[in-house]
């Protein structure tokens, strides 16, 4: 039998997963990667293996997260009946103020996650549902919990905190920034690349249907467009971003919206959705020809625009910009506009390898490096469980 880890991210209707291989200087080995989507509606099993084969089946009776993933195993040990899993890394969103590192879950840290729900309402029920089936389908087998929020925990005070009655920030309400797991890949990435960039000035625009971006200098966090909570920052596929406090108020109390009202309409009804009145996906809106979806990208591209000059200045400058996530790795058109006069910050795209989504897309006279880099939580989160094995 060989030895492999799992790395699972269990989102509120589907489950990605990797399959790695521990070889004999125990990093993992991609061998198959994919996703189980829709839950709870029409299931499917989408799934590639690394010799370029392809899964890609409907599962009618998966419905729940223990169901995904035993359907993920009967159909992996059919393809890869040599398998022998050694750890199940699991990605969580909110580790709070707790948890810098991964960890191995156990009772007392499965309860402290829990304390965190309120925190992350939407989110950190379906992370530890995820860790809880895969404790069901390895039993004995080591369990590793990597945080969204870790990444961001060298944030000095002021970027960590909210200028409310300082008992808040006792009681965990803070600027905790989320996407770490992308954050992470690719500054492992920009150290094997770019060492020199790796140790200096970076912002990471992780672009997607969830949307951040975070300032790193030396390798280490100093700030990032989400706070408390990942509604923050940037507006998002269906999530508003920066809000004024007082729209909630008015929502309250002008409109007598109740809490779960609000939190669907921030959450659900917002961002590209909201202002486009068409769509979250922002290549449907690239294509649309409505005054509406112009709108959406305009404020989507100023947005971004907004938050790097404020993460350069956390910086005090800049040396690089990376751009990760769906919308950062494949719209050519969203970066250009993002960089499209900003050469007062030393930032100067070049057209043409912009257009091929090449790895470096700056000018070579540009003083900013601007570099695209595909980012891949799954590998943090399999060599962390890796590491727990060792």
């Amino acid at each position: 039998m060989v030895d492999h880890v799992l790395a699972l991210n269990a989102g509120s209707s589907s489950l990605k997963f990797g399959l790695y291989e521990l070889a004999e200087n125990n990093l993992p080995c991609v061998r198959w990667h994919g996703q189980i989507e829709r839950l709870g509606d029409a299931p499917r099993l989408l799934a590639k293996f690394t010799d370029g084969q392809t899964i890609n089946q409907p599962l009618a009776k998966t419905q729940s997260h223990d169901e995904a993933i035993r359907a993920f195993l009967e159909m992996a040990r059919e393809q890869l009946p040599d398998i022998n899993i050694r750890a199940v890394g699991h990605r969580v969103v909110h580790g709070g103020a707790v948890y810098s590192e991964p960890v191995l879950v156990d009772q007392k840290v499965m309860d402290t996650l829990a304390g965190f729900i309120p925190f992350a309402p939407l989110h950190q029920p379906f992370s530890l549902t995820g860790i809880r089936a895969a404790i069901d389908a390895f039993p004995g087998t080591a369990q590793v919990a990597c945080f969204d929020t870790a990444f961001h925990r060298t944030h000095p005070w002021v970027n960590d905190t909210f200028a409310l009655p300082l008992s808040y920030y006792e009681k965990g309400v803070r600027r905790y920034g989320f996407h770490g797991l992308s954050y992470d890949y690719i500054m492992q990435k920009l150290k094997e690349i770019a060492p020199s960039l790796y140790d200096g000035r970076v912002v990471i625009a992780h672009l997607g249907n969830g949307a951040s971006m975070c300032a790193v200098s030396g390798g280490r966090a100093v700030a990032s467009t989400m706070g408390f909570s990942a509604l923050d920052g940037l507006p998002m596929g269906t999530r508003s971003g920066q809000l004024d406090p007082g729209v909630v108020l008015y929502m309250m109390q002008q409109e007598g919206m109740s809490a779960d009202e609000i939190a669907d309409t921030l959450y659900r009804k917002s961002g590209l959705l909201g202002l486009s009145r068409l769509s979250s996906d922002m290549r449907k809106l690239l294509a649309a020809e409505t005054p509406e979806a112009r709108r959406a990208i305009d404020y989507y591209v100023f947005r971004v625009r907004r938050e790097l000059g404020a993460l350069s200045a956390a910086l005090e400058g800049l040396d690089a910009l990376v751009f990760t996530g769906g919308i950062g790795e494949n719209a050519a058109q969203i970066r250009r506009r993002v960089c499209e006069g900003m050469r007062w910050i030393g930032i100067e795209i070049d057209p043409n390898r912009n257009a091929d989504n090449g790895t470096v897309l700056s000018t070579d006279f540009s003083r900013v490096r601007i570099l695209r880099i595909p980012t891949n939580e799954e590998m943090v989160i399999a060599r962390a469980a890796a590491r727990m094995v060792q």
